[in-house]
């Protein structure tokens, strides 16, 4: 397949997804994108505690109710993220000093996950600036269909793991950089960042039956846990901090400063690593929508009952027992938010992203402040939503452009900004 086809036909898949999120919101009942129409909603207060009292300071919050919040998310949404620890090994598949024109180090590794079984690994792929001094502060996100597709660089490893090769074809050579839009490295290397990136089906193709050959099934005697107690968000979360875990093995990276990233699905998954894991310090979510950012008792955009339908993989069976009553559900995303404090945290939307909900994601920003301001930090600071590429906040921050459900330049140079204001 030539590189003008394969890409016609990607861009073909994404507008057939976009027209059948226009359809769905036209004919299901359950969907709406009028704000006029948005149902009256209580959302609870994440710091009151289960015995009625309110929490007052940071030990309350981290000892008794933060806890709290965790489980409640464990149990009803992403099931239950696995404590055993894991020895992984890596192998460095490859290294190139001059990668990029010379402004970069791209480093190709293997991590395998399960102690004498190499068939289940993940494959990372990295580009480091060559023009910085030290260990660089580095963002982590997963890529939606392969490596190679991350930079037209033919060095780039091809992967023959994808979820649905018959529609997009297979990794090859005509399908390098295809979505280098999402990917803008020499951007982000030039401000002094690395990009370290895997293909998320390395840990569980996003399919309903990708649990059968993904970690949940391969590492459930390791991890003591049965597939059906997780969802593959969870599955994904948790394999972003197993590359965690090597990169504080590469003395060529700041552990310290390392951002976790996602767009959409992967903005769900960035979100719920970054409040398993407190080893990343900064958490971006993209246009996370439903499940991510966005609240879930507001009726906008895609619902709980749609996304449990879409994709029942994602989340364990006790989220579906809200579909169609999302006031008994005894949580709400912007405490999902709030179990990130005290890091900072960012929150993007895009105008024409409707079925994401840009003003749901918006307030369970605003609405993660109190947490963050139990620890002297300040969240978005004000309750009018922002104009067009104008992000507001301080330790929380938001911003909603033009345009529809995806990342770009535009995101990705507040991202880099936002970083440096708190990693400087």
């Amino acid at each position: 397949m030539t590189l003008k086809k394969n890409t016609l036909l990607l861009v073909g898949l994404a507008i057939a997804s976009l027209k059948s999120m226009t359809a769905l919101s036209q004919i299901n009942p359950d969907a709406n994108t009028d704000e006029a129409k948005v149902r009256p909603y209580t959302l609870p207060d994440p710091l009151m505690m289960a015995d009625g009292e309110k929490v007052t300071s940071v030990v309350q919050w981290q000892k008794i109710q933060r806890p709290y919040l965790y489980h409640l998310f464990e149990e009803n949404v992403y099931g239950h993220y696995p404590k055993t620890p894991v020895a992984i090994h890596y192998k460095i598949r490859e290294t190139d000093r001059n990668a990029l024109n010379g402004t970069a180090t791209r480093k190709q590794v293997r991590i395998f996950l399960k102690r004498g079984d190499n068939s289940v690994f993940v494959d990372v792929l990295m580009y480091l600036p060559n023009h910085i001094k030290g260990p660089a502060p580095v963002f982590l996100g997963y890529n939606f269909s392969g490596n190679a597709t991350v930079q037209p660089d033919k060095a780039i490893f091809l992967s023959d793991r994808l979820a649905f090769p018959e529609f997009t074809g297979p990794n090859n050579d005509a399908s390098r950089g295809t979505n280098s839009s999402r990917w803008p490295v020499k951007e982000i290397i030039g401000a002094g960042f690395g990009v370290v990136t895997a293909y998320n089906g390395d840990i569980e193709l996003d399919k309903p039956d990708g649990w059968k050959t993904g970690i949940r099934t391969t590492m459930k005697d390791v991890l003591k846990i049965q597939p059906e107690e997780w969802g593959a968000i969870g599955a994904w979360a948790w394999g972003v901090s197993r590359i965690m875990d090597y990169l504080e093995k590469d003395k060529d990276v700041n552990a310290k400063e390392v951002a976790v990233i996602g767009h959409s699905r992967l903005g769900k998954t960035s979100l719920w690593a970054g409040a398993s894991d407190p080893r990343f310090s900064i958490i971006i979510a993209n246009e996370s929508g439903e499940g991510g950012a966005a609240l879930s008792k507001r009726w906008f955009g895609e619902t709980v009952k749609i996304i449990n339908t879409s994709f029942p993989y994602w989340f364990v069976d006790a989220y579906k027992k809200y579909n169609d009553n999302t006031d008994a559900l005894p949580l709400d995303q912007h405490e999902l938010l709030a179990l990130i404090a005290p890091r900072p945290l960012y929150v993007s939307s895009a105008s024409e992203d409707l079925w994401a909900d840009p003003k749901g994601q918006f307030l369970s920003a605003l609405h993660a402040g109190p947490v963050y301001e139990l620890f002297g930090k300040k969240g978005i600071g004000t309750g009018e939503e922002p104009p067009l590429f104008h992000p507001v906040g301080s330790t929380i921050q938001y911003h909603i452009r033009e345009g529809k459900h995806d990342i770009n330049l535009y995101d990705w140079q507040q991202f880099i900004r936002f970083a440096k204001e708190k990693w400087k």
